[in-house]
């Protein structure tokens, strides 16, 4: 069987790991791309790139020609990278708003078009992580889900440019997801309507697959813990 290959930008995170564990029980092989030092999987991995900035374009050409180098191909790309602050405007700083642009939006536009050669060659898909807040921001969210808002529109406008060359974008808007450091930041909260990394995983999963060969520019709610 010809081998897929599908590489996940913000691996080495919880949301990573779990579309990494996802994915390889799905009969993909995962390409882990993130700043961290080590991406823990080992096995799961198909190769490590460490230490790559994804808000460096010219760093994000450099790690897809090597995957293009190395594997020849690829199937998928899952934009998982990303930040968060929860920061009131009023108290909150300017500088705020520039990080989470960078680490949202940028890192997904510099993996988007970094991966576009290797996706348009066979065609494939491109599954970025938005937020639910990008449709109504609560209070402390306005950088938030500022950003993630510019997650949505380019999905939308990259879909739109795509559609007719063989590659889906879509993007998934979850509610808060169940992390131990979003259970750390907001310790007083109700954890039991949280949505899963494994549930959000699987959702990310199929979208890629080919069983959603008929969906591209859609924002999909994810709102639900199971």
């Amino acid at each position: 069987m010809h081998q897929k290959y599908v590489a996940v930008t913000g691996a080495s995170g919880t949301l990573g790991r779990a579309t990494t564990t996802a994915l390889v029980k799905s009969g993909y092989s995962v390409i882990g791309i993130d700043r961290a030092a080590e991406i823990s999987g080992g096995e799961m991995l198909t190769l490590k790139i460490l230490k790559t900035d994804l808000t460096d374009s010219d760093k994000s050409t450099e790690a897809f020609a090597r995957i293009a180098e190395q594997f020849g191909s690829l199937h998928a790309l899952v934009n998982i990278a990303g930040g968060f602050a929860w920061e009131e405007v009023e108290s909150g700083a300017v500088d705020t708003w520039d990080r989470l642009f960078q680490l949202n939006v940028i890192t997904t536009l510099n993996a988007s078009r970094a991966a576009l050669p290797l996706l348009l060659a066979n065609g494939g898909a491109i599954v970025n992580v938005g937020a639910a807040a990008s449709t109504k921001a609560d209070a402390g969210l306005g950088a938030y889900a500022a950003s993630k808002s510019g997650v949505s529109r380019l999905t939308e406008s990259l879909a739109a440019e795509l559609k007719d060359r063989g590659v889906r974008v879509n993007a998934v808007l979850p509610s808060i997801i169940d992390t131990p450091m979003n259970r750390a930041n907001m310790a007083t909260a109700k954890f039991d309507r949280w949505v899963t990394p494994h549930a959000l995983a699987d959702v990310i999963c199929f979208l890629i697959s080919d069983r959603a060969r008929a969906v591209t520019g859609v924002l999909l709610p994810v709102t639900a813990r199971t």
